[in-house]
């Protein structure tokens, strides 16, 4: 094998990892959602926690109280979600009418 056999090899699986690192996208397989008391007489804190890839990885998410509404609605009318890990995007697809 020649060198530029082995450098192009190696530019190929080094885009491949770019790739991997870039897109870290998981699915959510299921989801809480919770509320945190702050203090006695003070707002609380939402909380929702997505379970991804069946347990593979988990991330917890602090929505707002207008912003929690909202991603509950599309969850449960999603067919498919999804999320990326690195950008911090919830994907929703399938949306139902």
């Amino acid at each position: 094998m020649d060198q530029n056999q082995t450098a192009g090899g190696d530019q190929g699986d080094q885009r491949s990892q770019s790739l991997q690192r870039r897109y870290q996208v998981r699915e959510v397989t299921q989801y809480q959602a919770s509320w945190v008391e702050q203090g006695r007489g003070e707002d609380g804190k939402f909380t929702l926690q997505l379970i991804l890839d069946n347990g593979v990885e988990e991330y917890i998410l602090e929505p707002t109280e207008d912003d929690i509404d909202v991603i509950l609605k599309l969850l449960g009318q999603s067919k498919h979600t999804m999320f990326d890990m690195e950008r911090k995007v919830l994907m929703f697809s399938n949306l139902k009418a």
